[in-house]
């Protein structure tokens, strides 16, 4: 069950708020359980056959955390990490490593094929966790009602953000059950912007991305007038794809009275790759950094050391977004992105160097970089196999005879003849992944929004709608405030029906299986 679908729009979620507020009339754990039954069956409505894989993960990892938090035993702790990565392993690397050593061997009778539980490498990352802070003694006593509200609560459980247990369980106790009109509208608020970025804004941009993707993937020649702008709408079409995933569970959760950790702060602004990964997927690049590469070592046994630590925590983040080795080569890239970021701060640091004049040109110069070299990678994050990504990179270098425009764009192609060398013009009929000037037109428009506008943390920024550093509101983001008053209600109602009516179509949803 999808947060765009009418089933749980209309149906689910209406039912899960009016429950919750009759059964916190008995109660907290009345409550809680309500939550947690809610929480099964919006995860069963997928498959009801992969209830038995999250609830007896979840009863698993209660007992081992009451073990650690009680013995502190490290066999206990690589018992538990060993359950968990064991199963992720499983469902989601069974069938990559099973089809690599076919192809390597031409051993074909061990192919595996497995079906990848919905959210597994969420709910995995999340009881690890909470595994490990159970054994550092960082844990405090819960039931297993509460426990099982904090793995299952549905708001997370498809695409995160990834939650932590000492952001979540302390705050859930704290409160009483039931709901608050601020709450609510808050939550409803980012719902609706969430819903809006989600079914109108990404489904916009996968409609210039997708097909040329495909075509790649089919073998088709691309362009360079059909890869950059492709890959282009790629890029905006993630971002606003996953950043609205993540403001719609932020918006559901808030519903409830609960704050979730903000997981996007406008990423594409950007002046760095360190500065993108403190702003891209926030929830995951902490995981990351206190449960791989501070265990690893992190920076403390010398620039060398860090400089692999940061390979390897890439290219494993690379691979837990999917059972494809090029989500490993995206991971690689970062990871060589951060190398060249850190070497180069390492060396201003050491000679104290400073470029000279205003600093604007460079950081205009850094955001450019950044976010090409982001670009860049996108392409083997979405190709679906490495020679696709080659296909693209071709066209993307103008090689064998790949400048092709239309007419209008001549004198961009004699621009560009010294470097990428001389232009086929295609006057007969439309290159069939470039639909002509108005991609172009709205995919720098869609550019332009991110870039420009404030995201949902600054625009209610007054109510605090989310855990975490909140950032501080820039002059749009300080006009156009969002407050629960008549003029936001009926701008929200109008967005939300567009959004609600863009519902209906089929829409991509990038993140539903990592």
């Amino acid at each position: 069950m999808l947060f765009n679908s009418y089933l749980f729009m209309l149906v689910f979620l209406p039912a899960t708020l009016g429950g919750y507020t009759l059964c916190g009339r008995f109660g907290r754990r009345a409550a809680t359980g309500w939550l947690v039954l809610c929480s099964i069956v919006f995860y069963g409505w997928w498959n009801v056959g992969y209830l038995a894989l999250i609830l007896g993960s979840t009863l698993v990892n209660y007992r081992l955390g009451k073990a650690l938090a009680e013995t502190r035993s490290r066999a206990v702790l690589i018992l538990g990490l060993t359950f968990n990565l064991g199963v992720l392993g499983w469902f989601k690397y069974a069938g990559l490593f099973s089809h690599t050593l076919a192809s390597l061997t031409g051993l074909d009778g061990f192919v595996v094929t497995v079906a990848l539980p919905l959210g597994i490498s969420f709910f995995t990352f999340q009881k690890i966790a909470y595994l490990v802070d159970c054994w550092r003694g960082e844990t405090k006593p819960y039931d297993m009602l509460e426990f099982s509200l904090f793995v299952l609560f549905f708001p997370q459980l498809i695409a995160g953000p990834i939650i932590h247990h000492a952001e979540f369980l302390p705050q859930y106790q704290a409160r009483k059950a039931g709901l608050d009109a601020e709450n609510v509208s808050v939550g409803l608020t980012l719902f609706i912007a969430g819903l809006f970025k989600k079914v109108v804004i990404a489904e916009a941009m996968a409609r210039y991305a997708s097909p040329m993707f495909d075509g790649a993937a089919a073998g088709d020649p691309i362009t360079f007038l059909e890869a950059w702008p492709g890959a282009l709408a790629y890029t905006l079409q993630i971002y606003f794809d996953f950043s609205g995933y993540s403001d719609m569970a932020i918006g559901l959760a808030r519903m409830f009275g609960l704050r979730f950790p903000v997981n996007f702060n406008s990423p594409y602004k950007a002046t760095s790759i360190i500065d993108f990964w403190r702003r891209w997927h926030i929830t995951l690049s902490r995981f990351l950094r206190d449960y791989l590469y501070f265990p690893l070592g992190g920076n403390r046994h010398g620039e060398s050391r860090r400089m692999v630590n940061l390979m390897v925590v890439m290219l494993l983040g690379g691979l837990w977004h999917g059972a494809n080795w090029t989500f490993a080569v995206w991971g690689g890239l970062h990871g060589i992105y951060l190398m060249i970021n850190h070497g180069w701060r390492m060396l201003v640091e050491r000679t104290g160097w400073r470029m000279p004049g205003p600093a604007f040109p460079y950081r205009a110069l850094g955001w450019l970089v950044t976010f090409v070299a982001v670009m860049l990678a996108w392409v083997f994050f979405r190709a679906a196999s490495f020679e696709a990504a080659l296909n693209i990179f071709k066209g993307m270098v103008a090689a064998e005879g790949r400048l092709v425009v239309t007419p209008g764009l001549q004198s961009v192609a004699r621009i560009l003849a010294p470097v990428l060398g001389p232009a086929t013009v295609n006057a007969g009929q439309s290159l069939p992944y470039f639909l002509g000037f108005h991609q172009l037109a709205v995919t720098l428009l869609v550019l332009a929004l991110a870039l420009v506008l404030p995201n949902t943390q600054e625009w209610l920024h007054a109510h605090q709608p989310a855990l975490g550093e909140r950032p501080t509101p820039g002059l749009l983001a300080r006009i156009g405030a969002w407050s629960p008053n008549i003029a936001w209600a009926v701008v929200m109602i109008v967005v939300g029906c567009v959004a609600f009516i863009q519902s209906m179509q089929p829409v991509e949803f990038i993140y539903w299986q990592f």
